[in-house]
């Protein structure tokens, strides 16, 4: 796109700031669309589970209730309560927000389409996704009350011990691809085992991403894995004392961290926009169409588990964690890195 204001006689420096905030734009206002319409499909699913009918009366079929719902908050008054810190409780919510939307800089929809096409692709998603627990910690510390406080404890405290494991696993992924390039991590999987585009086919790999899926629902304190939201002690979790934008921000930062994390299972294991098979037809579709199809199948899986499964204790949610997730994580490590140098690099 550079290159196109450039060769109609625009400035290089102008060109690149044009180009590049037209990519922002082009990735941030569907995303904040999809995020508005899967609100409504997960409730949806939620309904379809439970035997309910879910949104069926704003707009065909309901699907424009999330959008009410977003007027409602909109239209509500800002409520501050008097001893809390107020700038940082009103920073708290956008800095969730916008680390959620930053992290979709170098998620690659097609070869070529990415923002930032950077070398270190995945460690600058392993970054941001670390400054989400900034949000959690600064909302419940500035509200001024205990109940909040002590959930954004322990919010922090799941999402830190999530990353941990989370952190190893992305090793073994780049060890078997050989870069951090999200992009080059995709067409490492090309054609992986049996025409299967995906690492997921792998039986090394195989436990590795049935780890980074659960670690994924409890970085992003879904459900079974809620426990910032424990209603018998915890009223709303740190989101207690927010209303209006404030609390919605917190609301769209949730499920685009959701969407994210759906969108790095498909990347990392899923093949991202390839298509299921290597094979000629299927690559007639637009890879974003594929890359789509994948993240709604996870975030249906992702609904399916909160719709399901029963909430986890705190301790056992720790347990699984530091005592399951962390040395099998480590034990993959060592079994995926000794597999490599046995297989491709000699013994």
């Amino acid at each position: 796109m550079t290159a196109f204001f450039i060769l109609h006689g625009m400035a290089p420096d102008w060109a690149w700031a044009l180009a590049t905030i037209i990519g922002i734009l082009l990735i941030a206002l569907p995303l904040m669309l999809g995020v508005a319409m899967i609100i409504y499909a997960d409730r949806k699913i939620w309904a379809a589970m439970a035997l309910r009918r879910g949104p069926n009366v704003v707009g065909p079929f309901g699907l424009l209730q999330s959008f009410a719902d977003g007027l409602k908050v909109f239209l509500q008054e800002t409520i501050i309560p008097s001893a809390a810190n107020k700038g940082l409780f009103l920073i708290a919510p956008i800095v969730t927000f916008t680390v959620a939307l930053m992290a979709w800089a170098v998620i690659p929809f097609n070869s070529g389409a990415i923002l930032a096409n950077i070398n270190v692709g995945l460690l600058y998603i392993l970054a941001i996704s670390s400054l989400g627990v900034y949000g959690t910690v600064m909302g419940g510390w500035a509200s001024n009350s205990k109940y909040p406080f002590f959930s954004a404890m322990r919010a922090s405290a799941q999402m830190i011990s999530y990353e941990v494991s989370i952190g190893f696993i992305l090793i073994c992924v780049v060890l078997w691809a050989g870069t951090f390039n999200l992009n080059g991590i995709v067409q490492a999987q090309k054609d992986h085992v049996w025409l299967i585009n995906g690492f997921w086919a792998n039986p090394l790999l195989f436990p590795i991403w049935v780890m980074f899926l659960i670690s994924g629902m409890a970085e992003t304190q879904r459900a079974p894995f809620d426990l910032t939201e424990a209603e018998s002690e915890l009223v709303a979790g740190y989101q207690t004392e927010y209303s209006s934008m404030a609390f919605a921000l917190y609301w769209l930062g949730e499920y685009a961290n959701v969407l994210l994390m759906c969108a790095l299972n498909a990347t990392l294991f899923f093949g991202g926009y390839l298509p299921p098979l290597d094979w000629a037809p299927l690559y007639y579709v637009p890879g974003v169409i594929w890359l789509l199809a994948k993240i709604l199948f996870f975030f249906f899986v992702f609904s399916w588990v909160k719709a399901t499964v029963p909430r986890y204790r705190y301790d056992q949610l720790m347990r699984l964690g530091w005592k399951v997730f962390l040395p099998l994580s480590l034990f993959f490590v060592f079994a995926v890195s000794g597999w490599l140098m046995l297989t491709r690099y000699g013994a």
